[in-house]
Formats: C-alpha cells, sequence, structure tokens
C-alpha cells in the first residue's frame, strides 16, 4: 500500500532530486531565537518560529519533534514524574507518561497548528521504543538502564501504537523514530533498535498510511524499502553528502547563516 510519504519521495516540494528532512531546531534556537529554546509547549509561538526558519532554510517536511516537546513540559509536571516513578518496573515510566492525556493532547495540538501553516509535508519525530523507555526511566530518577533488553521494545512500541491515536486524524507523512545513542552519555551503553521488531507500530502507520523510519546516528531506516542516509556533521564544512532515497540533516547550532545556506544550497 502506498503511503502519503512515497508522494514526498518522487516529487519533493523544494525540487531536490531526493527530499531533505531537516532538524533546525538547535540552530534556529541559536540563530532565530537568539538563545532561547523552540517554544515546543506554545504552538501559536511555534509556528511563528517555523514559518521563519522553514522559510529560510527551505527543507522538504516539517519536523516536529515530539520527544523534545514532552521533555520541554515535563520539567512543570512534577507531579507526573512522580506517578512515572512509582514503580521500578521496566517500561513503567513510559507506559504512565504516554497515558497522560494532558500531554498528548498537547502534542496532538502541537501538530495540528503547525500542519495548517506548513507549506511542507509534517513529520512526526518521537523517541524509539527503547530510547523513550529510557528517557523516561532515567527522567524520573532511574538511571540503571542495564535490564533494558530488546524484547522491552516490542512491549514499548505497543505502548507508543496507542498513543498515535490521538495524532490518526492530523496530517502527518511520516512517523520517524529517533533511536540516537551518541547525544547523550545516559544511552551509550543501550541496546539498539530493531524496526523490525515493532510491528505493533508498523501496524499503526499502515492503517495511517503514514510512512515509517529509523533515525539513527549514522542511518536512516525505512520499513519496507530501501535506505536514507544520515548527513554527517562534516557536511557543514566539506560539501559532502551521501546517497540514499532520502537525506536527513541537523544543523549545527554555531554555524554561521552564510555557510549553511552555501551548503544546503548543495544539495540538491
Amino acid at each position: 500500500m502506498a503511503t502519503k510519504f512515497d508522494n514526498v519521495l518522487t516529487s519533493p516540494p523544494s525540487g531536490r532530486s531526493v527530499p531533505l528532512i531537516l532538524d533546525h531546531a538547535s540552530y534556529g534556537s541559536a540563530r532565530i531565537l537568539r538563545g532561547a529554546p523552540v517554544p515546543w509547549s506554545e504552538p501559536i509561538e511555534c509556528q511563528s518560529y517555523f514559518g521563519q526558519a522553514q522559510g529560510l532554510l527551505r527543507p522538504d517536511t516539517t519536523l516536529v519533534d515530539i520527544g523534545a516537546a514532552y521533555h520541554q513540559q515535563l520539567s512543570a509536571q512534577p507531579g507526573l514524574l512522580d506517578a512515572m516513578g512509582a514503580r521500578g518496573r521496566t517500561g513503567y515510566a513510559l507506559k504512565t507518561l504516554l497515558a497522560d492525556d494532558e500531554l498528548a493532547a498537547s502534542a496532538a495540538r502541537l501538530v495540528e497548528v503547525l500542519s495548517k501553516t506548513s507549506h511542507q509535508p509534517v513529520v512526526l519525530q518521537v523517541p524509539a521504543p527503547l530510547r523513550w523507555l529510557a528517557l523516561a526511566q532515567t527522567r524520573c530518577g532511574n538511571d540503571n538502564l542495564a535490564d533494558i533488553e530488546p524484547d522491552h521494545g516490542e512491549s514499548a512500541s505497543m505502548y507508543l501504537a496507542a498513543w498515535l491515536r490521538r495524532f490518526e486524524a492530523l496530517p502527518i507523512t511520516l512517523l520517524l523514530l529517533d533511536g540516537r545513542r551518541n547525544d547523550d552519555p545516559a544511552l551509550t551503553g543501550l541496546v539498539q533498535e530493531n524496526l523490525a521488531a515493532y510491528t505493533p507500530l508498523s501496524n499503526a502507520v499502515e492503517h495511517y498510511r503514514w510512512g515509517l523510519a529509523l533515525r539513527t546516528d549514522a542511518e536512516l531506516l525505512f520499513h519496507g524499502g530501501e535506505p536514507g542516509a544520515v548527513v554527517p556533521q562534516s557536511f557543514w564544512t566539506d560539501g559532502i553528502a551521501p546517497h540514499g532515497r532520502a537525506l536527513f540533516a541537523e544543523v549545527p547550532a554555531d554555524a554561521e547563516p552564510e555557510l549553511v545556506l552555501t551548503q544546503l544550497a548543495l544539495l540538491v
């Protein structure tokens, strides 16, 4: 069954030969918002930011980072953090987090607002099951990740698939699972994600006709299709980009604006 993301792959909105999924949050925080964080918890302010960033950088999708939104809002939810840490069972913290209706409704509202004003297809980025399980556990004070095994990923993917029902009616084209490890010292020893094992998620996105992909530190893997590629940080200085059916790039926070635009122009 064709997905809505297949249209992006065949006809990238920018006119590039392959679509570019761009994470500009760190760069935008430093350069556009003058050091303030992206206002993930304020949809209207976030809409204004995305209008500036997307217009300047011209990616082929609007990347909505739900992991960042949840992380930002959890700081103001001490009661929820206490509830997440009430039991030590592996996966309990994530299950409790995803069951919170207030945070889920806020995330859905953010996607709704951005999708109504964006000129690019929406990519919903969420932490991959094992990553989100580990992050939820550490957020409520349990830093021991040694007990997390690959099998926990399947149960976590069930929680995530149930949570996704809140986004069913929204115009999402791709669910992107963030499976990085190198960005957080707490995650360096965590077992790797296995996209093929996340049947509850693949079944859900097939029903919604979304695409499904996994982003790791070095790869962009698509469910049921040829891989894409993660653009290395060296690209921003040497201009050498990998090949793939789609590209994922993250703009460095300290990059000079003129250099960023020059390097992005190389992705044709």
